[in-house]
């Protein structure tokens, strides 16, 4: 199996041997400075499982390209062994062990202005890791007969027309630059301007061997045109990026995925979901990531049982061969149950050609009033392709939602 990276909480299915407890698990939210040329703002702060405020960040620029940065939290950072001063200056690829942010208030992701061009965007990589099909041999629980594959349909363009709320999510990794897919969310904090975007946990966080990843940044309906590998050579930055980069000021995602999560498929995908906040790295003249898009979608944490639902819809940029991840694709079809272990919550499964690059995408079902709402995210597949898993989103997927929405509440 392959780990598909995106990080989602999730409820077990009826039946099963434990319940999961709710916000208890469900910690690790990030602050993030604004490191640009000109005058900025850039907020965060940390939030462990009871809620208490770790740490709170304000990055002021001085007009002469200079950041002023409080001392404690410059000392917060030295003790991590980073110099704010020489991060944005290339320090950030030092992924030496001991110096990998770990830890659930330790993300740091300060804004390095134009990292994110056209080219670096193009040549990102997706966070695929294979292994083999046999990594769920021994699964307990409620598993339903592998789907059919499903071919993964291209979206007509324009992207923000058809599917406003999706884009893809940028980082570096020790490996290099990576690719995942998102969708924008609804922020209880902010009816109708909402900041905040839902993907997979394996997308901001390594998991038990590694720490946060760095540079996260979102772009909605990038190649909002669908153009080709080759048309997007020399592509200015408004054609690939048209509604702007957003960079993440704050993350978070479950406990579980931080001390279970690994490269192969079934470890702490259950919980393999996360919320980002996102900041526009240019300004937006004060319009919210929602309000730019024209859209955002609500999420079900309480969505029915396998057996009721219809159908779903899947959305993301995969990146792996025959993919090249520079279109958004979606598959549609009756999910199916897959229990990776019986004491962890049962996953939804498709079948979907999509293959890595669009961990994290969205998975939408229509609900009883008629309206969308995103239930999942891609978290695995397997190797040959052919279907894909997302986790039930449940008490620790709700708590790290609202953890996220409330910190930044009165911003």
């Amino acid at each position: 199996m392959r780990s598909i990276r995106p990080p989602f909480a999730v409820r077990r299915e009826r039946g099963a041997s434990r319940r999961t407890s709710p916000v208890l698990a469900a910690v690790a939210l990030a602050s993030t400075l604004a490191l640009t040329a000109t005058a900025c703002n850039g907020d965060g702060g940390n939030d462990n499982a009871g809620g208490d405020p770790a740490a709170t960040a304000t990055a002021a620029g001085t007009g002469d390209g200079k950041i002023k940065i409080p001392d404690d939290i410059r000392q917060k950072l030295k003790e991590h062994g980073i110099d704010i001063d020489k991060w944005k200056h290339g320090a950030w690829k030092n992924w030496d062990k001991d110096d990998w942010l770990r830890e659930a208030n330790d993300f740091i992701n300060p804004i390095i202005k134009g990292l994110w061009d056209p080219d670096r965007m193009r040549h990102a990589n997706d966070p695929d890791k294979k292994v083999d099909d046999n990594d769920i041999s021994g699964d307990q629980g409620v598993t339903d007969p592998t789907p059919a594959p499903v071919q993964a349909q291209a979206v007509r363009p324009p992207y923000h027309t058809n599917a406003a709320t999706s884009g893809k999510v940028f980082f570096d990794s020790p490996e290099g630059t990576m690719v995942c897919s998102a969708t924008v969310v609804e922020d209880p904090a902010h009816p109708g301007k909402s900041n905040l975007i839902w993907t997979a946990g394996h997308c901001v966080h390594a998991g038990k061997k590694g720490g946060w990843y760095r540079n996260i940044a979102f772009v909605p309906s990038y190649n909002n045109g669908a153009k080709s590998a080759a048309q997007l050579q020399g592509a200015t930055k408004s054609e690939v990026a048209p509604y702007g980069v957003w960079w993440a000021d704050g993350a978070m995602t479950s406990q579980q995925w931080i001390d279970q999560g690994g490269e192969t498929g079934g470890q702490g995908a259950p919980y393999d979901f996360a919320v980002i906040h996102v900041t526009p790295e240019q300004g937006s003249g004060g319009k919210s990531l929602e309000e730019t898009v024209g859209g955002a979608l609500p999420v079900n944490f309480n969505a029915p049982a396998v057996p009721k639902v219809r159908k779903m819809t899947a959305s993301g940029y995969p990146a792996a061969p025959p993919y090249d991840g520079q279109l958004l694709y979606q598959c549609q079809d009756k999910p199916g149950r897959l229990s990776l272990k019986k004491s962890d919550p049962t996953m939804y499964r498709i079948g979907c050609t999509m293959t890595g690059g669009s961990s994290g995408g969205g998975w939408v079902e229509t609900g009883p009033d008629g309206k969308p709402a995103l239930v999942s995210n891609t978290s695995i597949g397997p190797v040959t392709s052919g279907w894909l898993a997302g986790p039930r989103l449940g008490d620790v997927a709700k708590g790290v939602y609202q953890t996220v929405s409330k910190k930044f509440a009165g911003r």
